[in-house]
């Protein structure tokens, strides 16, 4: 037994000791050695030297009670958009550009060759009309049995594209693209009376060549005066009719044939 004992102590042998335990120290701030600062003695008071002083600002105690908020706290009523109420909001028609009186006296224009055009009204790029006569003009189509709903909008826009070109290079103001879109639209409406025709009897005959010839000259007529008087083209309404001419007698061959 003696001997193992000495054979443990020779084994084990070293200066370690558990005293020296509570002399380690450490130094994470690289100030006095690699271990300066004491482990059991780490003053948590000054983690607090990092924060900037602006940051620290003194919290003052509650003074209300519970469920019942303090005054000095008034939350901010949002502020509306539009305006104080929905009624100062303007209508959606307005918004989208809509106005049924100006399509309505727009549509009278054309109906009534003879009658003077407002250029202010029809300078306005308005394509809610057109579209509805050339979905009417389409619709009419369809009931004589064509399906010619592609070759309305190709050559409507085709057409737009060659009148802006060409009235572009004519006036001394120009005219924007939507304008000569709204303006050939609205002048579509007799070539749909046109195709209405066309679903009751055959327009192949001399009468029908006689009414398809007056509906193209009804409808170049009324775009012409509309242009004259937009774009203040005194003395070049003939210039005008004649391209229009060419353009609605390309729908006027859709309707018969």
């Amino acid at each position: 037994m003696s001997g193992f004992e000495n054979l443990n102590t020779d084994f084990y042998q070293t200066s370690y000791s558990i005293d020296d335990q509570s002399q380690q120290s450490y130094d994470y701030g690289g100030s006095g050695g690699p271990y300066s600062k004491q482990y059991a003695g780490y003053d948590y008071s000054q983690q607090g030297r990092f924060v900037p002083p602006d940051m620290m600002q003194p919290q003052q105690p509650y003074t209300g009670q519970i469920y019942q908020p303090t005054q000095a706290y008034t939350p901010a009523s949002p502020q509306p958009f539009y305006g104080n109420s929905f009624e100062d909001e303007p209508p959606l028609l307005e918004e989208l550009g809509i106005n049924f009186d100006h399509i309505w006296q727009k549509t009278l224009t054309v109906l009534h060759p003879l009658k003077v055009a407002d250029g202010s009204i029809m300078n306005e790029t308005d394509l809610a009309g057109p579209m509805v006569f050339c979905l009417a003009f389409g619709a009419t189509l369809l009931l004589a049995g064509k399906i010619q709903f592609g070759y309305v909008y190709g050559i409507s826009a085709i057409g737009c594209l060659g009148m802006f070109c060409l009235l572009n290079l004519m006036s001394m103001t120009g005219v924007s693209f939507g304008c000569v879109a709204s303006v050939l639209g609205y002048c579509l409406l007799p070539m749909i009376l046109l195709s209405s025709f066309a679903v009751i009897f055959s327009l192949q005959g001399m009468v029908g060549i006689i009414l398809t010839a007056g509906i193209i000259g009804w409808c170049s007529f009324s775009a012409s005066k509309i242009f004259i008087s937009a774009l203040a083209m005194e003395g070049q309404q003939l210039l005008v009719a004649y391209p229009c001419a060419l353009l609605y007698g390309v729908f006027a061959l859709i309707s018969v044939f």
